[in-house]
């Protein structure tokens, strides 16, 4: 069954039974496979796929369990608890299992060595032997049930994975122990030996480091876990004059919300009644507590400080800014950069490879080798097979991208792409917008200048007051400015816009001029001897405004942009870390110079239209340039887009900006070279894994399959196979773990 055209929809699916990259391959071809699927990512590392499609969810889990593999939707906000606890009940069952193995192999290896054990053929251990099979047995299908029935299941699907080896070699070795047992009188002496300790220890092993693998890579996702917890399970709604309490799935949009202190804010929604202070430092990184007053923005998940406050609901369930990190943090996990295709691509053909490989090894073993030639090629082979695991290998990259867009996430950066993290490091040119990223965004009145003993705050009082029926930016900051000093403003009479002018209005009985240079011309008001003030203010990236009473010019009231505090820090960073700074603004070259100046960048481009900066980033590219945009998301979004890495400085409720490959929760500047470092230490750690994964494969299957042994006489032992097999898989994600405390902040 497929949806119609317009039900594009992405599906989330928790995959039960991936035990290497080979399963990855052959997931993502099962689904890919069916009619309507447009995109699919298998994330190895947390064991889930995020499916684009028009198909039914029960059609994508049919083909995930035919794949041989088993599937479930997960939607809503899981609990945290109850994924720990999953993880912990599997982790412990993995560790039973494990122990079994682990201490009969060790009884049996104890005993051999210690000849408490009978030769195989004698009288008593005619009996003991069987015995002793059967014991292997039990505890093969016990410790080694899940791997036994994962290489049947893949085996009737034409394919092979980590499964086919770890059963061929524990399966191989149980047979030939028990085929020596009863062909003993047939076999040469030196060939009676059997495996049965190397079987159980194997199982041992590989259980051991898949549970300790499984207890590290819960640490992957901790992040994650920490932002689901955000989510309250109840809000107190009013209804009817009444305050009760609800679960959270059952609050409408529109409805009134109570918070005390001490609790987390249940949806997004903007403040009706009340004062406080919430920590918003889980979802922006931002350490200070923000102040909220009525018309305040709050967002689900931030905590309630000091006041309780009445609220109105704007955005619940998966559209609140809660919501939406999450799921940009998981896209981010599930997406796969280019280096990880690299290794997908390899760990598809690898098992096949390495089966191939071991029956190479047995036959050349077998026909060439030195007596018993059946117990070495047997011995080779199985080693072979299991040291052969590609775990590592399929973990290498997954596991260092899910720690670092977790460790991203805490720091108030969302990685929505993971080409993203990889590419970000590259940047050679970044461009800036300069409203809202360099500067505050927020114009303020920085100059009021009285003229002929006019004091300034009755300047401020009238031009505060002809605004005060204005929609201008500029009327925003000069009325703020007039409240923060508690200033009462007049009665305005025959109030008139003048579009691109100013404003004019009748105070006190009185004309009232207020505007830019030009209107000033138009009234027919002489200004010039102010000139150079306004030419000087200009310079410094002000916007200059006159005010004259009747025809005379009172006063000068500037309005400026300023940068943001970090800004200039951060752009001393960039220029450190070797990048190319440009400005692209769309205002005029003066006011673009003296901010550009302020904040330490040289190259500036002004009166750019927000659909020329695409231009501009596509110019910088066909100059060899990789172009990272910082931009508000919206006006950008063009150049956002074109650019190698889209940056997008937001907040916590703008988080949804699909044309950006970062969004900045919080509006610093600082947080672009922090992205860049990260994608550093992302890529460096990746390349350790993988190297680290391809180096002990290329290394081990040689000398698994016997290549020291004619030189040194160096076997290796199956069991040891096995260790270091699981050794390496917990290896590649302890050292993706790191990323977790990188510092961030280096070049200061």
């Amino acid at each position: 069954m497929v949806m119609s055209n317009e039900e594009i929809v992405e599906i989330r699916l928790s995959i039960l039974g991936m035990r290497c990259a080979g399963c990855v391959s052959a997931i993502e071809g099962a689904l890919s496979a069916l009619d309507g699927v447009v995109s699919v990512s298998v994330n190895f590392a947390d064991h889930s796929a995020v499916v684009k499609s028009q198909t039914t969810p029960e059609l994508l889990i049919q083909a995930v369990k035919e794949a041989g593999y088993d599937a479930a939707v997960m939607e809503g906000f899981e609990d945290p608890a109850e994924q720990e606890a999953q993880e912990m009940q599997r982790y412990r069952k993995l560790m039973k299992k494990a122990f079994v193995a682990g201490a009969f192999g060790a009884f049996l290896m104890i005993a051999e060595h210690l000849d408490w054990l009978p030769a195989i053929g004698s009288a008593t251990g005619q009996w003991l032997w069987p015995e002793i099979a059967l014991v292997t047995l039990g505890i093969l299908v016990y410790s080694g049930w899940h791997f036994y029935s994962g290489a049947i299941k893949s085996l009737s699907l034409g394919q092979a994975n980590m499964d086919t080896l770890i059963a061929l070699g524990t399966g191989s070795a149980w047979l030939y122990s028990c085929i020596v047992i009863d062909y003993s009188e047939t076999l040469p002496a030196l060939a009676k030996h059997a495996y049965f300790e190397a079987a159980v220890v194997i199982l041992a092993f590989i259980n051991l480091g898949t549970g300790l693998e499984t207890m590290a890579r819960g640490k992957t996702s901790s992040a994650i876990r920490k932002l689901i917890g955000l989510q309250p399970r109840t809000a107190r709604v009013v209804r009817n004059g009444e305050e009760i309490d609800v679960p959270i799935e059952e609050v409408g949009l529109g409805e009134t919300l109570r918070v005390r202190p001490g609790e987390k804010i249940p949806v997004d929604g903007v403040l009706l009644e009340g004062h406080s202070t919430l920590d918003e430092s889980m979802l922006t990184g931002e350490p200070m507590p923000a102040e909220k007053k009525v018309g305040s923005e709050v967002v689900a998940g931030t905590m309630n400080q000091t006041g309780s406050f009445l609220f109105q609901a704007t955005r619940i369930g998966h559209e609140t800014a809660l919501a939406q990190i999450i799921k940009s943090v998981r896209q981010a996990q599930s997406s796969k950069p280019e280096i990880a295709r690299l290794a997908d691509k390899i760990s598809g053909v690898f098992v096949p490879s390495v089966v191939v490989i071991a029956f190479l090894t047995f036959f050349v073993w077998y026909v060439f080798g030195p007596e018993p030639s059946l117990g070495y090629a047997f011995a080779t082979s199985m080693t072979v097979l299991v040291i052969a695991c590609p775990c590592a290998l399929g973990l290498a990259t997954p596991i260092s991208v899910m720690v670092a867009v977790g460790r991203a996430a805490q720091s108030g950066i969302l990685i929505r792409k993971g080409d993203a993290l990889q590419t970000a490091g590259k940047l050679t040119c970044l461009i800036l917008d300069k409203t809202g990223t360099v500067t505050e965004g927020k114009p303020t009145v920085s100059t009021i200048e009285a003229i002929d003993n006019v004091s300034e705050d009755h300047i401020l009082q009238l031009a505060a007051s002809i605004e005060s029926g204005s929609e201008h930016p500029l009327a925003a900051a000069v009325l703020l400015a007039a409240e923060k000093k508690q200033i009462t403003l007049d009665k305005v009479l025959q109030f008139e816009a003048v579009a691109g002018f100013g404003v004019t209005a009748l105070i006190n009985q009185q004309k009232v001029t207020f505007g830019n240079k030009a209107l000033m011309d138009l009234r027919g008001i002489k200004f010039l001897r102010y000139n150079n003030k306004l030419e000087k203010l200009s310079a410094q990236g002000k916007t200059p405004m006159l005010l004259a009473v009747e025809d005379k010019v009172i006063g000068i009231i500037a309005v400026s942009d300023p940068i943001k505090r970090d800004s200039a820090h951060a752009v001393q960073r960039l220029i450190k870390q070797g990048i190319r700074i440009i400005m692209v603004t769309g205002d005029n070259e003066i006011t673009a110079h003296a901010i550009a100046k302020e904040a330490g960048i040289v190259e500036v481009r002004a009166q750019v239209l927000p659909q020329d900066k695409a231009a501009i980033v596509k110019e910088l590219q066909a100059q060899g340039e990789i172009v990272g945009m910082v931009g508000d998301g919206i006006n950008d979004a063009p150049a956002l887009a074109q650019a190698n890495v889209g940056l997008a400085i937001g907040t916590g409720t703008d988080v949804a900006i699909e044309s950006a490959d970062v969004v900045i929760l919080q509006g610093s500047l600082l947080k672009v070279p922090e992205v860049i470092e990260l994608s550093k230490a992302t890529v460096i750690n990746i390349k350790q894994n993988l190297v680290g994964a391809f180096f002990y494969n290329t290394i081990s299957i040689p000398v698994a399959a016997g290549l020291l042994y004619p030189l040194f006489g160096i076997l290796l032992n199956p069991m040891i196979a096995g260790a270091a097999m699981a050794m390496s898989s917990l290896t590649v994600v302890t050292n993706a773990n790191r990323l977790r405390w990188e510092k961030l902040g280096k070049t200061d």
